[in-house]
């Protein structure tokens, strides 16, 4: 199977990078939804295609993880030219962009941290992974998704990131009349995950 499937760079496509900076832009909840509801048919076709090629053998999808100023232009060319394209004013754009920016990104807002902050992008991604795994189930190919929540220190930001994929998988469930066999978990990457292993393990149904 494959151990570690890295989403984050499925979003730097010519076609879906722009989405995803009208994401970091939005001013508001319903803004974010509408930006990465754009985003979820280019993410599902990827798991179609991965997990079709992967047929009857598990794969370990790792949810969004970098900090977000990763995605936003540093150059200031660049950066008129993005905020052109987006329609917003060029201050706004390079305040977000030092907002953003942090000294030490592995404490800070990324990984697991994104998804309480922003659960709407957990549900995407979740949504885009069980629904192609649905999709190919009806066709007869065996999918075998495993998501992985990253950057976990404590067990309350695994529990809080596996309610939202339960409820996300109800609902693709009930949507496709049917239910594929997924697991959720993460990886003990951080010294406080790994003093407090125990506690995770018992919400995680497997670890890396």
């Amino acid at each position: 199977g494959i151990g570690l499937c890295r989403t984050e760079h499925m979003f730097f496509g010519e076609e879906r990078l722009p989405v995803v900076r009208e994401m970091i832009l939005a001013k508001d909840v319903e803004a974010r939804k509408a930006a990465l509801k754009k985003l979820l048919p280019f993410q599902k076709q990827d798991f179609i295609d991965m997990l079709q090629a992967m047929e009857g053998l598990p794969v370990t999808i790792r949810l969004l993880d970098p900090p977000l100023h990763e995605f936003l232009p540093t150059a200031p060319e660049e950066q008129e030219r993005v905020a052109k394209q987006l329609g917003v004013a060029l201050r706004e754009l390079r305040d977000t962009v030092n907002a953003l920016h942090e000294f030490n990104p592995m404490l800070g807002h990324r990984g697991c941290r994104l998804g309480i902050t922003y659960p709407e992008i957990t549900d995407m991604q979740a949504r885009a992974i069980l629904s192609a795994a649905c999709e190919l189930g009806r066709e007869g190919i065996v999918a075998e998704p495993e998501i992985m929540i990253p950057l976990v220190g404590h067990v309350t930001e695994l529990r809080h990131q596996k309610r939202r994929i339960q409820m996300v998988a109800d609902e693709v469930f009930n949507e496709n009349g049917t239910c594929i066999r997924y697991q959720v978990g993460t990886m003990i990457e951080v010294p406080r995950a790994a003093l407090t292993a125990g506690e995770i393990a018992e919400e995680a149904e497997f670890f890396s």
